[in-house]
């Protein structure tokens, strides 16, 4: 696996390139075609929901036909649908090629994750999912900045000049991975995968009442919590006094915390003490974190380390995530599954953010929409701890029953 891991780390990286655009773009968006925050907050719904309805499909797919093909799609085909979303000309046609281009992003994450997991030892899972997610995080850092610059440097083609830039890597590593897949190295990948996979043994009793709890959890905790994230930029905007190209630099202080090793250091957590404690501790925390930028009224250091910290959180929490999911899916379902996982984390962004754009300013404040969300993620995790507390890892029941054989 170390020898495979860079090319996922790098397939990670480009996949991201494009779909880290939307959110930070989102005031330039507003600008450039003239919309109220309602038909702005559309943008990032619909190209989250087309990339959760998809990741299903996809995932059924991966457990028919493999990986190969599916993660492929997963960048190439990202890369032709951001260039083409780059090259529209109206609001109508804008959102139909970014929803085209949210659908093919699905191929990538329920094709890359269980090949990931299921080629490295149980107790090493976690460091290897942080490894694998520093890449796609590194690009949410990397991706705004770049945005800005070419906005700064391209003013005219204001928001579309990064969808054009972007997609010229994205193809290039998408490219790559396809030639690595099908090559020596990429094949024995998949077969080791495929081995383990038939290897190991039942998940854990009461797998599905925590694999629902959990889901649900992300529908409406995350739905509440990741829409926040919809109007952080409009926020900066209309009440912290950020500029269009500003907004896209300070969103990129959320993803710090991954690309100095957030997502590592939360795998590693995870194989020391399990995954459940994280996902409770951390979901905890984004609501008072949620609560924290509410209560912001202007720009800087207390602001940006709310940001950092934010990103620390949703850093860690990642890998922890994957992991859990993996200790609670039979293999031979474990792609589909992963389909669903990511559906509902992708339809969690989407779920409330038009709603919230409805809301702001016609009806309610910032300050009070984020003050619901704050109080809904706090109080579902909590709820849901109760459901998901007794789960146990795939590494904690292997050296529970070397102890017993002791």
């Amino acid at each position: 696996m170390r020898a495979s891991l860079p090319w996922f780390i790098m397939a990670h990286f480009g996949h991201h390139l494009i779909g880290a655009l939307p959110m930070p773009l989102m005031p330039a968006i507003r600008t450039g075609f003239g919309l109220n925050n309602f038909q702005t907050t559309l943008v990032t719904t619909l190209f989250s929901l087309a990339g959760g309805a998809g990741n299903i499909p996809a995932g059924r797919m991966v457990d028919k036909i493999g990986p190969s093909i599916l993660m492929t799609i997963g960048t190439l085909g990202v890369a032709i649908g951001g260039l083409a979303v780059g090259l529209s000309n109206n609001y109508i046609l804008f959102l139909i090629l970014l929803t085209f281009t949210g659908f093919l992003t699905a191929g990538y994450h329920p094709a890359s994750t269980p090949m990931i997991l299921s080629a490295v030892e149980p107790e090493k899972r976690g460091r290897a999912l942080g490894l694998h997610l520093f890449g796609g995080n590194f690009s949410f850092f990397l991706a705004p900045i770049i945005a800005g610059g070419i906005m700064t440097l391209w003013p005219s083609m204001g928001f579309r000049g990064p969808f054009i830039a972007l997609s010229a890597p994205t193809a290039v590593f998408g490219i790559i991975f396809y030639i690595y897949l099908t090559k020596r190295g990429g094949l024995a990948q998949v077969k080791i995968a495929k081995e383990r996979a038939a290897q190991e043994n039942p998940p854990q009793p009461g797998y599905k009442r925590r694999l629902w709890a959990y889901l649900i959890q992300m529908v409406v905790g995350g739905g509440a919590g990741v829409s926040v994230n919809a109007l952080l930029g409009l926020y900066m905007k209309d009440n912290l006094g950020a500029t269009d190209v500003s907004v896209t630099w300070i969103m990129s202080i959320m993803f710090l915390p991954a690309v100095f090793g957030g997502t590592i250091i939360g795998g590693w957590i995870s194989d020391r003490i399990g995954s459940v404690k994280i996902i409770v501790i951390t979901g905890i925390i984004g609501g008072l974190l949620i609560f924290g930028i509410r209560s912001s009224t202007a720009l800087g250091f207390p602001f940006y380390a709310l940001l950092f910290i934010m990103g620390i959180n949703q850093a860690i929490r990642m890998p922890v995530t994957e992991v859990f999911i993996m200790g609670q899916t039979p293999a031979k379902n474990r792609a589909t599954i992963y389909g669903i996982y990511y559906f509902t984390m992708s339809y969690t962004g989407a779920i409330f953010a038009p709603l919230y754009g409805w809301l702001v300013p016609n009806h309610y404040s910032y300050e009070q929409i984020f003050m619901f969300s704050a109080i809904v993620v706090t109080v579902i995790s909590v709820v849901t701890s109760l459901f998901i507390w007794d789960a146990k890892d795939p590494y904690q029941m292997q050296r529970k029953q070397k102890k017993g054989l002791a």
